[in-house]
């Protein structure tokens, strides 16, 4: 039988078959797991996948996909795009890229644009629509903006609610700090209270710089406050327990009258007449604020100066450095001891202290000074860091008395820039570190509330203290927890012309003298009628929105004697060169007092200036100092010989812009751009400009920085 098979085919295509386009795949979402990099204690409460951050305000072409993550300490926004517009990027060690503490958040907004419908979340509330987008309102000014288009609405409901829950706790306990010094203290045994042993149970740490061995003082034991007598030559002053269990009471003027070497009166500054109260310098911050994230940035524009006036915030730094240099003077030049008398004892006093000693010792200037000051004056002193920096969300005891303490430092630090070792980027970091709640240095009320509420929480966790009197937290002095040795350079400042011995000698500011070895380049000369100095004759004259002119009852009463002696001690010294190692005073007239733009406006994407600001100048400068560093460096070791080379010394840079040399061409530390936000950056912060379903065109409108819960309760 004949076969039915088809003949085979004769034809052969040596043609390749066209290539597959990628077009179906790549519309397909990627799927990998992402996951949240946890710190010890911290746990994750709920999160929610396809989350579209917002990074633009015109377009959504830049627009990052990811997981939303909510957990006890952080919210966690997790991608793999990378991050558009932005060449550079400050990293903090404890936090990603786009991530936010929870005790930064100030507000939580949740709007639905189908309904129309937006709801400021609090804790224990309910949502009774599915949101479409939230809206993270942070207290260092950002804004962060998320959107649901792609998320399973109650999976977006439920980690909104959980973000509104954990962000404002009720017991100081539940904040994150305790449950990383619990978990750290039980997962090794090698550590004490959950602190590395060998580090001071959550010690100083070091200086900002890599490689600085040299610890801040924290004066919780005796040999802090010992060490700091004997650097200050204070021979007939010694230390005592005899408050060891804070029972001694602070009414204790006799004393210090006895402890005066000619026995002579105090000076009595009652701080409540003379200065805002912290109910006043809140107001003047929500001013501050609200005019920093408002928008259209068009209409802004128009009334800048004005609206900034109208805060009275700037007033109110020149109050306190006014004040501040006028203590100065009945120190420095009359020689009284001086007592700050308020009725809480404990909020403004601590600013003006803190003040007058930057004024008066230069050590207070260097670091290492500057954080033991921070610790001896507001830390140890009972500043209320819980209450003032609204962790537990009582916002009725909110006062940012702290941030306008660094406020003023940094005006000493604009108008002295070689009297200070730190730049203005450690003061914005350190403002930024009140708002982790990791560390206990700004976690407090007090001392004794830090010991109190710590030896409760081990009792509960079952954690044995020995003879530690209460869980030892981190401490925001340990900048290598946050920062690389890299990154911490930027805290140096290259202007500053160091001196490797304190000023101060047996007690006395009078040994605070002018030399002219010392002497700035800069002659300070002052204007005629001290128009530019401490006291001026437009001075007394009314000033518009003035607080520091304006009647106040039962104001303190000089004599003319005495303010002719202080005109004439300002007139003085302003007329003579400044001596960066001795007293520096400031020039509190209008036109020398600045707004911070660094720490107010680097979120702020139409304030940046591109290749502009004061960066430029600290970039150009550090490349000079950092040239003389390796030259200095390089003559040490021809000098010492080969053995020195093995120290590594030539490899140390104390700059983070580094100039290129036969030592150190290390370049890579150099952003491809800078700015005037530098080292922050602005992408991503939605501050500026109308968005459809947002609260933000009701900002100024509204005559309220945030929206109320009273305002929108009716909206849900």
């Amino acid at each position: 039988m004949f076969s039915l098979k088809p003949p085979r085919p004769t034809f052969r295509s040596y043609l390749l078959p066209p290539p597959q386009t990628d077009d179906k795949i790549s519309s397909e979402p990627k799927i990998k797991k992402l996951e949240p990099v946890l710190l010890p204690g911290e746990i994750v409460v709920n999160e929610v996948n396809f989350v579209r951050k917002c990074i633009a305000t015109d377009t959504s072409q830049y627009d990052l996909w990811g997981k939303l993550i909510c957990s006890n300490f952080k919210i966690s926004f997790i991608t793999d795009d990378p991050m558009p517009l932005q060449k550079f990027h400050y990293r903090n060690l404890l936090l990603g890229e786009h991530d936010v503490p929870l005790t930064c958040i100030e507000q939580i907004v949740t709007v639905n644009d189908h309904k129309r419908k937006q709801k400021v979340l609090g804790p224990n509330q309910k949502l009774k629509f599915n949101p479409t987008e939230l809206i993270i309102y942070c207290k260092d000014f950002r804004i962060v903006r998320f959107r649901f288009d792609e998320s399973g609405p109650e999976s977006a409901k439920k980690v909104c609610l959980a973000i509104a829950h954990y962000s404002q706790p009720t017991d100081l306990q539940l904040l994150f700090a305790f449950e990383y010094v619990g978990k750290k203290y039980h997962n090794s045994a090698h550590k004490i209270n959950g602190i590395p042993s060998g580090d001071g149970g959550g010690g100083g740490g070091n200086g900002a710089g890599g490689g600085s061995s040299q610890k801040t003082p924290l004066f919780e034991t005796y040999s802090d406050w010992d060490r700091e007598i004997k650097r200050t030559g204070a021979s007939g002053w010694r230390v005592c327990s005899v408050n060891e269990g804070y029972m001694i009471s602070t009414w204790i003027c006799n004393a210090i009258t006895k402890s005066h070497p000619q026995r002579s009166d105090v000076y009595k500054s009652d701080l409540d007449k003379t200065l805002p109260n912290i109910q006043e310098v809140q107001a003047a911050f929500v001013k501050l604020k609200q005019l920093c994230v408002n928008e259209p940035f068009e209409e802004t524009e128009e009334k800048w100066l004005s609206s900034l006036e109208n805060t009275r915030w700037l007033e109110y730094v020149r109050a306190f450095l006014k004040h501040s240099a006028e203590l100065v003077y009945m120190l420095e030049s009359k020689h009284l001891s001086v007592v700050l008398q308020e009725e809480e004892g404990r909020d403004l006093s601590c600013c003006v202290a803190s003040l007058v000693q930057v004024m008066l010792d230069p050590y207070f200037r260097t670091i290492i000074g500057f954080q033991s000051l921070i610790q001896k004056e507001w830390v140890m002193a009972g500043y209320q860091f819980l209450d003032r920096c609204n962790h537990l969300k009582r916002s009725e005891k909110e006062s940012p008395l702290f941030l306008l303490f660094l406020d003023a430092t940094w005006q000493l630090l604009e108008q002295y820039p070689a009297a200070f070792e730190f730049s203005e980027t450690y003061l914005a970091v350190l403002y930024d570190s009140t708002r982790i709640s990791l560390f206990g240095t700004f976690l407090f009320n007090s001392p004794h509330q830090r010991v109190k509420q710590s030896t409760e929480f081990a009792i509960s966790k079952n954690i044995q203290l020995g003879d530690e009197k209460g869980l030892q937290f981190p401490s925001v002095w340990d900048w290598s927890l946050q920062f690389t040795a890299k990154d911490r350079t930027l805290f140096h400042n290259p202007f500053y012309i160091g001196k490797s011995t304190p000023c101060v000698h047996n007690g006395s500011v009078k040994s605070f003298k002018r030399t002219k070895k010392n002497y700035s380049s800069t002659l300070r000369g002052m204007p005629s009628a001290l128009k530019n100095g401490i006291i001026s004759d437009q001075e007394l004259l009314p000033r518009r929105n003035s607080l520091i002119l304006k009647p106040k009852p039962d104001p303190p009463q000089q004599t003319n004697s005495q303010n002719s002696d202080m005109e004439q001690y300002f007139r003085e010294w302003f007329s003579k060169p400044v001596n960066l190692h001795a007293v520096i005073l400031p020039r509190v007239s209008g036109t020398h007092i600045k707004l911070w733009k660094l720490c107010y406006f680097r979120w702020v994407p139409e304030a940046q200036i591109s290749l502009g600001g004061s960066i430029t100048a600290f970039h150009k400068l550090s490349l000079l100092a950092d040239e003389v560093d390796v030259l200095s460096r390089t003559l040490r070791q021809q000098r010492s010989g080969p053995l020195e080379a093995c120290y590594g010394e030539l490899g140390q840079s104390r700059m983070y812009f580094r100039a290129s040399g036969p030592h150190d061409t290390d370049t890579s530390g150099t952003p491809e751009f800078l700015s005037s936000s530098f080292p922050f950056s602005p992408v991503g912060n939605l501050c500026r400009r109308s968005i459809l379903g947002t609260p933000l065109s009701k900002f100024l409108s509204g005559a309220k920085i945030w929206l109320s819960t009273e305002t929108l309760a009716n909206e849900d």
